[in-house]
């Protein structure tokens, strides 16, 4: 599983923080970043999901308000949003 985070459409609500510790507050940008990402393009951050994450990582996204955050499967089928 594949977390895909776009931290120009992040809105820093902040929610992801409180489900998922991969996420972490830049109070500077006001916006959440994704700890151990790689960008993959402008603003784009993508990391693997460890197995015993998978929960948390789901929560993460559901719980952000503007779609920020994408959850790819391992076949990089999109599930949430």
């Amino acid at each position: 599983m594949k977390v895909e985070f776009d931290e120009d459409v992040c809105i820093g609500m902040f929610q992801c923080v409180a489900e998922w510790d991969a996420f972490e507050e830049d109070k500077s940008k006001g916006k959440a970043i994704l700890a151990d990402s790689e960008e993959v393009e402008e603003g784009v951050f993508v990391r693997e999901v460890p197995d015993d994450a998978e929960l948390d990582a789901k929560f993460a996204a559901r719980s952000c308000p503007v779609d920020a955050i994408t959850i790819y499967d391992d076949d990089g089928e999109q599930v949430i949003p």
